[in-house]
C-alpha cells in the first residue's frame, strides 16, 4: 500500500504510479520573449573559444561568457578567469519580490525597463487557516502595497503576478525559465533564487541594485565563479528522492563550501531526473553558499517545456543542443569534482538550526537518542519554493500537516486532479500559494514558549522550535507517526484496530497526465498609470539618493572619515540575523522603518540574532560617547541613530560569510562575506574589506576610531594599493592592521560617487 493516505485507520483510495513525460496536448504560449536568442548566443560563444584558445569549456562557463557585454574586456590577457575576473553581463530577464527594486529602478528616471521585467507578491501572505481565508486577510491588510506594485508594474511595463498566484521560483520555472538562459532574481528575503535551475540555465541571487541594473540596460558586474562539478551516476530507488541528492551534498560542503562556485551536476544519473526534481536540487544549492547551480539539457526538460506551453522553447532548445550549447565539453575542466551514487544514496534529515548538519534516516532515531530531544512533533511542512511541484504533491496524526502549493498552475492542476482532496482527507492544511511559514510567516499559537520539532521543509520564526529539512516523503510519514524518530522503511504504526501498518516506497507523478492548467493572461502594461505613494505611509517611502563620502564635508579627501566602531558582530550572521523576515517584511518599501529591524530581530533559527562579541548580549550595542541623558548601552538600530544624529559615520567588525543588512554605514571590516551581501554593500557605496589576517577581528571593538590609509591611491588608479586600518583604541593606543579589497573599476566608480545608482544617473545625464 502506498501512503498519501493514512489518518486515524483511514487507508488511501488508490496509489499513485509515476508516469514520465506523459500528458495532454497544451496550448503553446507566445514564447517570443522568453526563448535566448541562441544563434547570438553560439556567435559570442565562437568568439570566446578563440580568446580561449579552444580550451574545454564547463557548461556554465558558456552561459556565462556567452552573455558576455565585452568577451575582449572580460577574457583578455589569458589569465586565470574563475575565482579571479569580473564579468560583466547582459542579462535577459529579471524576477523580482517586493518594492525595493521599484523603488530603486524608479529613482533612476527611465520611462521602462530594458529587459522584460515581473514582479511577484508572494512574501506578505501569513499562513494562519488555510489559503481562501489567509489570502483574504493578507490582500486586506497589505492592500497600500499591493496597490502600488501593481501600479508601478502599468506605469513601467513590468509584468504583475497578483497576490496568491504563487511563489517567484516557481512561476519562473514553469513560465520564464529556458535552458542557457542567464537571468537575475531580485528575492531579498531568501536566497533560493537558483531553483530555475532545473531547467538548464543560470538563474543568479541579486540584490535590488543588481536588478537595477539589469533592468536600466546597465551591464551586470559578477566576479567569475569557480565551477565545482558534481558527477551523478546510478538511480535513486526506494524512499530517496531528489531533495536527499542536495541534502546529503549540504552535509558534505558545509555552508560556506559554495561560496563564489557554481555547482554543475553531469553524468548519467542527471537525466532519470525529473526538471522538477533537478529544481530542487537547484534550490538548495543556496544552503552551501552556491552562486547557482545548474545542468546540462535533458529529455525531462522537454517534457517539461511542452507541458507548460513552451514548445517553441522546447524545439529552439533542441537545435542549441545539438550545436553543443547546453551541456559541458568533453575534457573540461572544474574545480573540484563530487562524485554522488544515486543507487546507494539513503534519504537524508539535516539540522536542526544548520543545514549542513546532515544524518541518514537510518542514524537518525540514534541520534535523536544521544541529544536527548523530545521524541515527537509538533507540525510538518511540505511545499514552498523547495518542495511545491506537481511531483512533491503527488508523493505525499494529530500532528498539523502544512502543504504549500508553489503557485496557481499547481494548485489548479492538484485540485482538477484529486491532489488537494487526498491531503484534505488525511487531515492536511492547503496553504495559498505564497511562501508562508518558510519566510517566518506563520501566525502559530500552538507552540509558544515550548519546545517543539518541525520536520518540514521549510523554516519558522517561533521560539524554542527545532527546525529538521527532509524529503516530502519523510515529512509526511513523520506526520501520521508523530515520531521525530520514525524511520519509514523499517518502522511500522500501529492503526486503532491494533494490526500495524508499514509504508511501501511512494512514487510520484512528474508531470500530470492530462496536462497543466494554464494561469490568466497577465494584463497588459499601462506606462501612463501614476503612481502613488501616500506622504504619511509607513510601509513605503522614496528612496532620495545617498550622499558621498567623499567632498567638502571630509577633511581626509578621497580617503574615508574618521568611523566610530558601532560593534564587532560575533559568529554566524546571515540575513536572517541581520534583517530577519516575518513581520519585518511588511516594511521592506520603507528604507527607515525596516532600518530599526538591522541585527536586533530574532532569527529563525533558534533564539539567533546578531551577538556582541563584547558581552555576548543579542541586540545590544555600546554608546562609549553617550551624553548625560543617554544609556552607556541600548538596541543596536538605537546607537546606530544616535552616531548619525551627531554626523559620525560608522563602521562594523563581522566574523565569517557576513551576510545582509539593511542600515547604511560606511565601512564594514570582516573575516568573510556572503556573495550577495558583499556585492549590495559595494552598490549602496560602502565599503566592505577582509582582514588579510582573521585574528585582527578581535583587535578592534566598539567606540574605537578608524582611519583608512591607501583608498585615496585605490580611487586613484592603482588596483593594487595596499590598504591599512588606523585604529585609535579607546584607551590611547594606536595600531594598524592591513586588510584586503575586492573592488572593481566599476566598483570604485560606484563607491566615490555614494551608490551604484548614483553612477548610473550620472551616465545617462
Amino acid at each position: 500500500m502506498s501512503f498519501p493516505a493514512l489518518r486515524k485507520g483511514v487507508v488511501a483510495r488508490r496509489a499513485v504510479q509515476r508516469c514520465l513525460a506523459t500528458h495532454a496536448p497544451v496550448v503553446e504560449k507566445d514564447c517570443t520573449s522568453i526563448t535566448p536568442p541562441y544563434e547570438k548566443l553560439l556567435g559570442k560563444l565562437e568568439r570566446v573559444r578563440e580568446l580561449l584558445n579552444h580550451r574545454p569549456l564547463t557548461l556554465a562557463e558558456k552561459i556565462l561568457y556567452s552573455h558576455l557585454t565585452d568577451p575582449e574586456k572580460s577574457l583578455a590577457g589569458g589569465g586565470k578567469i574563475r575565482g579571479d575576473a569580473y564579468l560583466q553581463l547582459n542579462p535577459q530577464r529579471v524576477a523580482m519580490q517586493d518594492a525595493s527594486a521599484h523603488l530603486q529602478f524608479m529613482s533612476a528616471g527611465l520611462p521602462r525597463c530594458a529587459v522584460p521585467t515581473s514582479i511577484h507578491c508572494d512574501h506578505l501572505i501569513q499562513a494562519a487557516d488555510g489559503a481562501a481565508s489567509d489570502l483574504e486577510r493578507s490582500i486586506i491588510s497589505n492592500q497600500e502595497v499591493f496597490d502600488f506594485l501593481e501600479s508601478a508594474a502599468r506605469k513601467y511595463g513590468i509584468e504583475f503576478w497578483k497576490p496568491g498566484s504563487g511563489i517567484i521560483h516557481q512561476i519562473v520555472l514553469e513560465n520564464y525559465a529556458a535552458p542557457g538562459m542567464l537571468m537575475p532574481l531580485i528575492c531579498p528575503a531568501d536566497s533560493h533564487t537558483p531553483n530555475a535551475g532545473g531547467l538548464g540555465l543560470l538563474a543568479i541571487g541579486v540584490g535590488g541594485a543588481d536588478a537595477v541594473d539589469a533592468m536600466t540596460g546597465t551591464p551586470w558586474e559578477l566576479k567569475a565563479p569557480q565551477v565545482v562539478g558534481i558527477h551523478l551516476t546510478g538511480e535513486l530507488d526506494g524512499w530517496a528522492t531528489p531533495k536527499d541528492i542536495i541534502l546529503y551534498l549540504t552535509g558534505k560542503l558545509t555552508v560556506r563550501g559554495g561560496t563564489g562556485r557554481i555547482l554543475e551536476y553531469f553524468g548519467p544519473g542527471v537525466h532519470t531526473q525529473s526538471c522538477t526534481g533537478l529544481a530542487t536540487v537547484a534550490n538548495m544549492g543556496a544552503e552551501v553558499g552556491a552562486t547557482t547551480s545548474t545542468f546540462p539539457y535533458t529529455a525531462n526538460m522537454r517534457a517539461y517545456l511542452h507541458a507548460t506551453g513552451r514548445g517553441p522553447v522546447a524545439r529552439a532548445a533542441d537545435e542549441a543542443a545539438a550545436k553543443g550549447y547546453l551541456s559541458a565539453d568533453e575534457g573540461c575542466d572544474y574545480d573540484e569534482v563530487i562524485e554522488i551514487n544515486l543507487s546507494k544514496l539513503e534519504p537524508m534529515i539535516n539540522g536542526p538550526f544548520t543545514p549542513d548538519l546532515a544524518t541518514p534516516l537510518s542514524k537518525f532515531g540514534a541520534f535523536v537518542q544521544e541529544r536527548g530531544w523530545k521524541d515527537e512533533v509538533s507540525a510538518c511542512l511540505i511545499g514552498s519554493c523547495t518542495n511545491s511541484s506537481y511531483e512533491d504533491m503527488t508523493r505525499v496524526a494529530e500532528v498539523p500537516f502544512l502543504c504549500t502549493p508553489g503557485s496557481e498552475q499547481i494548485r489548479a492542476t492538484m485540485e482538477r486532479d484529486g491532489v488537494t482532496t487526498s491531503l484534505q482527507e488525511v487531515g492536511a492544511m492547503v496553504l495559498a500559494n505564497a511562501c508562508g511559514p518558510c519566510i517566518g510567516q506563520w501566525k502559530r499559537d500552538d507552540a509558544k514558549g515550548k519546545e517543539n520539532v518541525i520536520s518540514s521543509l521549510v523554516t519558522t520564526g517561533n521560539s524554542y522550535t527545532m527546525n529538521f529539512l527532509a524529503s516530502p516523503t519523510i515529512v509526511t510519514a513523520m506526520a501520521f507517526s508523530g515520531k521525530l524518530s520514525f524511520n519509514p522503511t523499517t518502522d511500522s504504526i500501529t492503526l486503532p484496530n491494533g494490526e500495524p501498518f508499514k509504508f511501501s516506497s511512494p512514487r510520484g507523478q512528474d508531470l500530470p497526465s492530462n496536462g497543466v492548467i494554464t494561469p490568466s493572461p497577465i494584463p497588459e502594461p499601462q506606462p501612463e498609470t501614476e503612481v502613488i505613494i501616500k506622504s504619511d505611509s509607513q510601509r513605503l517611502e522614496l528612496l532620495e539618493p545617498f550622499s558621498s563620502h567623499f567632498g567638502p564635508q571630509n577633511p581626509r579627501g578621497l580617503e574615508l572619515p574618521a568611523l566610530k566602531v558601532l560593534m564587532r558582530v560575533r559568529g554566524k550572521c546571515t540575513t536572517d540575523h541581520i534583517s530577519a523576515a516575518g513581520p519585518w517584511l511588511k516594511y521592506k518599501g520603507h528604507l527607515t522603518n525596516i532600518s530599526e529591524n538591522t541585527c536586533s530581530s530574532r532569527s529563525i533559527e533558534f533564539e539567533r540574532s546578531a551577538v556582541n562579541d563584547e558581552g555576548g548580549d543579542i541586540n545590544v550595542a555600546f554608546d562609549h560617547d553617550h551624553g548625560a541623558m543617554e544609556t552607556a548601552s541600548d538596541t543596536i538600530p538605537t546607537i546606530a541613530k544616535r552616531l548619525r544624529s551627531r554626523n559620525r559615520p560608522w563602521a562594523l567588525i563581522a566574523d565569517e560569510n557576513y551576510g545582509e543588512g539593511s542600515a547604511r554605514c560606511a565601512m564594514i571590516v570582516a573575516r568573510s562575506f556572503a556573495r550577495i551581501h558583499e556585492t549590495n554593500l559595494k552598490k549602496q557605496g560602502v565599503l566592505p574589506l577582509w582582514f588579510v589576517d582573521t585574528a585582527d577581528y578581535s583587535r578592534i571593538g566598539s567606540g574605537d576610531t578608524i582611519e583608512t590609509v591607501g583608498v585615496a591611491t585605490l580611487l586613484g588608479g592603482d588596483p593594487n594599493a595596499a590598504i591599512k586600518l588606523r585604529i585609535l583604541k579607546r584607551s590611547g593606543e594606536a595600531i594598524e592592521i592591513p586588510v584586503k579589497h575586492t573592488m572593481s573599476a566599476d566598483q570604485l566608480n560606484w563607491f566615490r560617487s555614494g551608490s551604484a545608482l548614483n553612477y548610473i544617473r550620472s551616465q545617462m545625464a
